[in-house]
């Protein structure tokens, strides 16, 4: 043998001795589920011990001997290694002795059992072990004559140890299932943290976009046009303006920048938020401020106007809003049209603008209006389209269904 099988051995070795030869504690866990059957398998065995104990070794004389063995199975529990050794320590006294015939098969039995606690409670590489070893001393001591009995007896024995293999391989497998579904709930879990961290992200997204960025770019406009409306302004009013508008164009690179962020990833809108959010019945007042900013813009509604669901209201709402802000921003002095069509199973939504009369300026804060609509409409279900017209200016149409699917609190939240 050379140097390398010598090492190959010797490391064999020290495998085994590390898995047979310890002391420390492996307790058997409880079961899951009701506090009545979490000890159930601690019961079990104890029974079964003091079954083997009280039966099985009533016809022999040296009965407190196999009281002792059939009392490992209740230090399996806890030790099943040591207990496992005791065992198989014995096993040969009760083959060799006559008087312990009787007990004979019992003590098997008992082996077997051990075996099985000592496979739950390590690696299958140790379970192999210790049936080998097992099984070894059985064909040892038949095949020397040390009172088996007949073979038909080892044939059944060696039965019992691949039976308790199959279970053990069993729990195990079980275990492992357990384990890889308790993981997959967890990853679940935390999924759907992350996702409604995602979902509330984007919702604060499209809040400021709509709400901020429609302020400040109003800001910015009447900040611009003022000097204009007043004969020969004071040096220092349009600095002051100058300044407003500067400081409002700088407002919306910060919310872009913010945006960026928020919007990392597109989601549907996330929780009911708790603020009051505007409805159709504040549209007025968002086409006065619109006005004041000097842009020319008319409404016209067709249809019995109604409530509708909170969805759909705060949805058309936005979409007005979004588009009169890229009216202003883009095409500043030109005139918009608002169309509002209220249908048996729908409101229509058509804001027109034609082409500006003066240059725009650049607009930090632009980028995700359109998508911001898009996804508004798509969450109730519907339909959005915004594209340039002909004649060099701007329509924005959509379809919002009202049907009891736009009810839902999830397509309620914006």
């Amino acid at each position: 043998m050379d140097r390398s099988e010598k090492g190959t051995v010797r490391g064999a070795l020290h495998t085994v001795r590390k898995d047979l030869f310890t002391l420390a504690p492996q307790p058997m866990p409880p079961m899951g589920g009701p506090r009545l059957l979490r000890w159930l398998p601690y019961f079990a065995v104890a029974a079964v011990a003091v079954f083997a104990a009280v039966s099985a070794t009533e016809d022999i004389s040296m009965r407190p001997v196999g009281v002792v063995h059939s009392a490992l199975l209740v230090l399996g529990l806890r030790r099943p290694v040591p207990a496992w050794w005791l065992s198989l320590v014995m096993l040969p006294v009760f083959s060799l002795y006559p008087p312990f015939g009787p007990y004979g098969g019992w003590a098997w039995a008992v082996h077997a059992g051990l075996l099985f606690l000592v496979a739950l409670r390590n690696r299958p590489r140790v379970m192999v072990e210790t049936v080998l070893l097992s099984a070894a001393l059985l064909l040892g001591l038949q095949a020397t004559g040390g009172g088996i009995g007949p073979w038909r007896f080892t044939v059944i024995v060696l039965v019992l140890f691949a039976l308790v293999v199959v279970a053990a391989i069993g729990v195990h497998r079980t275990r492992e299932v357990r384990t890889r579904l308790a993981e997959q709930e967890s990853a679940l879990a935390q999924e759907r943290a992350h996702r409604t961290v995602l979902e509330e992200r984007a919702r604060i997204a499209r809040e400021l976009h709509d709400v901020v960025a429609h302020h400040m770019s109003v800001i910015s406009i009447q900040a611009d046009a003022a000097p204009y409306r007043v004969a020969d302004p004071p040096e220092e009013l349009v600095t002051a303006l100058a300044d407003i508008r500067a400081g409002a164009l700088e407002g919306l690179t910060e919310l872009r920048r913010l945006l960026g962020v928020l919007r990392s990833e597109d989601h549907p809108a996330g929780n009911t938020p708790k603020a009051p959010q505007p409805t159709l019945e504040r549209l007025d007042d968002l086409l006065a401020g619109v006005r004041t900013a000097g842009l020319d813009v008319t409404a016209v509604t067709s249809g019995p106007r109604r409530p509708l669901p909170e969805g759909v209201e705060l949805s058309a709402y936005r979409i007005v809003q979004e588009a009169l802000s890229n009216t202003l921003r883009h095409a500043p002095g030109a005139t918009a049209r608002i169309e509002l069509t209220y249908t048996q199973s729908a409101l229509h939504l058509r804001i027109l603008n034609g082409p500006g009369r003066q240059a725009s300026r650049p607009s930090p804060g632009a980028g995700h209006g359109i998508l911001g609509m898009r996804e508004r409409a798509a969450m109730l279900g519907g339909e959005l389209s915004a594209g340039a017209t002909p004649d060099g200016g701007y329509e924005v149409t959509a379809l919002l269904p009202v049907t009891p699917t736009a009810r839902t609190d999830k397509e309620q939240t914006v």
